[in-house]
C-alpha cells in the first residue's frame, strides 16, 4: 500500500494513542519514593539515570497532553531532583556518582551503584538534559516550581566536565573506581553531540571550546543510496541529541561546509534507513518500504541457525546499523517512530505498518523493542500471520524517544522548552552553531 494511502489512515488520534501508552512506562516503571526509573521491563531490573533524564522531559509533555497534572508531575520531579541532590557523590564503590556525574545502572530502592557499572558520561548528560528540560517547563513562582529550578541549575553546575576529559580533548566515556577512566573516548559522529554540547556550556567547569572541534575532526562523511550524510550505522544515534535540540536552520562549522543542517542529516539518514530495507541485501524476512528501523536494541539472543538453507547467526541486546551492519533481521518499531519529525511521510506508514502485520508488537506500553521475523522457534504471534520472534518487554531508552518525538511532531513542546535554556544556547554557541532561531 502506498503512503498516501496509508497516511490517510492514521490520523492524529492514532499517535496520541501510541504516545499516551508509551508515556505510561514512566508512570508504573518507576519508584515513586526517589524518582528512579526501571531500565527495562525485566523482573529485578536497575535504574538507567537515561531513563531518569528521558522520564523528565516526559512529564511536561504528559501535563501537556493530561496525562498527569501538573501538581503529580511537579511532585515526581521534585522527588527525583530531591534524590540525585542528597545522594552520596564520592570514589567509592557503593555511592551514587562522583565528580558530579552518576552512574550508568543504579539500583532501584537505594539508589546506589547497580552491577559494578561505570559512571556513564553519556547517560550523565541525558539526565541532565532531562533536568534542564524540567527547569525550562516549571517556570511558576509556586515553592515548588522555584524549588524544581534551584535543584536543577545546583546539580548541572556540579558536572566537573574538564575532570571527564582525563587529560585528553575527547570526552571519556566513564571511570570506575576500580580501574579509573576507561580506555575510549567520544569520538565518531554518535550520540554525544549532546553531550558536548551541555558540556561546553557549562557556567563552573565547562570544555575548552576545541574539544568540540577534536570530536568534529574525526566525523565521516559517506554516500548511500544516493544520499550524502554524516554516517552513523544505529539509527539511535541520528535521533537522540534531536529529542532536547532543535538543529532546523543552524549550522556549525562542519555542517556549514557541507550545506545543511543536523536535522536535515538525520533525514537523510532516516531515507537511508528505507531504501536498505527496500533492498535488503541480506535477504531477511519482512524488510521493505514500510517495514524498517535498525538500532541498538534487544534481539533474539545468541544464536546460530540454519534458515531456509541459509547458515545465520542472531544476537542479543546490540548496537545494530546499516549499511553494514551488524545486521540479524531485528527491527525496532520504536526507532521508526523517533524519526517522525524528519520524515513523516515514511514514518506514518510505517508505524500503521508495523501495527496491521505484526500487532503482537504493541502492548500496553506501545511498541515493544524490537521484533525479527527471520528468527522463529516455531509459534505463532499472536495476531501475526507468521511465527515471528517478538521482544518480551521494553527499554526507558526506547520509549522515551518515542513520546518525545512524537511530542516535538505534534507540537514541537521539548524544542521550545530547550531554546529557553541558557546553557544550552551557550554551549552550541561555543561549539560554533550559528544561524536560525540562535540568532534571532
Amino acid at each position: 500500500m502506498k503512503p498516501a494511502n496509508l497516511a490517510g489512515r492514521v490520523k492524529s488520534a492514532d499517535l496520541a494513542r501510541l504516545e499516551s501508552d508509551t508515556f505510561g512506562y514512566f508512570i508504573h516503571e518507576a519508584n515513586p519514593g526517589n524518582g528512579l526509573v526501571r531500565d527495562n521491563t525485566r523482573y529485578g531490573a536497575p535504574s538507567s539515570i537515561a531513563a531518569v533524564g528521558l522520564a523528565l522531559s516526559c512529564y511536561p509533555a504528559g501535563v501537556e497532553r493530561h496525562y498527569m497534572t501538573r501538581d503529580e508531575a511537579v511532585e515526581r520531579t521534585i522527588v527525583t531532583l530531591r534524590f540525585f541532590a542528597n545522594s552520596a557523590q564520592g570514589p567509592e564503590k557503593d555511592v551514587t556518582g562522583y565528580r558530579g556525574f552518576y552512574y550508568h545502572f543504579l539500583d532501584m530502592k537505594t539508589g546506589v551503584r547497580a552491577h559494578g557499572c561505570e559512571l556513564s558520561t553519556i547517560d550523565s548528560a541525558i539526565l541532565f538534559a532531562g533536568m534542564l528540560c524540567a527547569a525550562a517547563y516549571f517556570d511558576r513562582r509556586s515553592a515548588g516550581e522555584r524549588e524544581i529550578r534551584r535543584l536543577v541549575h545546583r546539580l548541572y553546575r556540579r558536572a566537573d566536565w574538564r575532570w571527564a576529559l582525563n587529560g585528553g580533548k575527547a570526552v571519556s566515556h566513564g571511570w570506575t573506581p576500580e580501574s579509573g577512566f576507561l580506555r575510549y573516548r567520544w569520538q565518531g559522529y554518535n550520540e554525544a553531540l549532546l553531550l558536548y554540547v551541555l558540556g561546553l556550556g557549562s557556567p563552573s567547569h565547562p570544555l575548552p571550546r576545541d574539544s568540540f572541534a577534536a570530536w568534529s575532526a574525526t566525523y565521516r562523511w559517506t554516500k548511500l543510496y544516493g544520499y550524502e550524510f554524516l554516517y552513523a550505522g544505529p539509527l539511535f544515534i541520528h535521533q537522540l541529541s534531536h529529542v532536547w535540540i532543535d538543529f532546523r536552520g543552524i549550522y556549525d562549522d562542519f555542517m556549514g561546509e557541507k550545506g545543511i543542517d543536523y536535522f536535515e542529516n538525520s533525514r537523510r539518514a532516516t531515507f537511508v534507513q528505507q531504501k536498505y530495507a527496500i533492498r535488503n541485501p541480506r535477504e531477511f524476512k519482512g524488510y521493505g518500504e514500510f517495514v524498517w528501523g535498525i538500532s541498538a536494541s534487544a534481539g533474539p539472543g545468541g544464536a546460530v541457525r540454519r534458515i531456509r538453507g541459509r547458515r545465520r547467526r542472531f544476537y542479543d541486546y546490540l548496537g545494530r546499523g546499516v549499511p553494514s551492519g551488524p545486521d540479524d533481521g531485528t527491527l525496532s518499531p520504536w526507532a521508526a517512530v523517533a524519526s517522525l519529525p524528519f520524515a513523516p511521510e515514511i514514518v506514518i506508514p510505517t508505524i500503521q505498518a508495523f501495527t496491521n502485520e505484526y500487532p503482537g508488537t504493541r502492548s500496553e506500553y506501545g511498541f515493544l523493542c524490537s521484533l525479527n521475523p527471520t528468527f522463529t522457534d516455531g509459534s505463532r504471534t499472536p495476531g501475526s500471520k507468521d511465527a515471528v520472534w517478538v521482544a518480551g518487554g521494553y527499554y526507558g531508552l526506547d520509549q522515551g524517544p518515542v513520546v518525545l518525538m512524537i511530542e516535538n511532531f505534534r507540537s514541537g513542546l521539548i524544542w521550545r522548552l530547550m531554546r529557553g535554556c541558557p546553557y544550552l544556547v551557550r554551549g552550541l554557541r561555543r561549539a560554533g552553531f550559528s544561524g536560525g532561531w540562535l540568532d534571532e
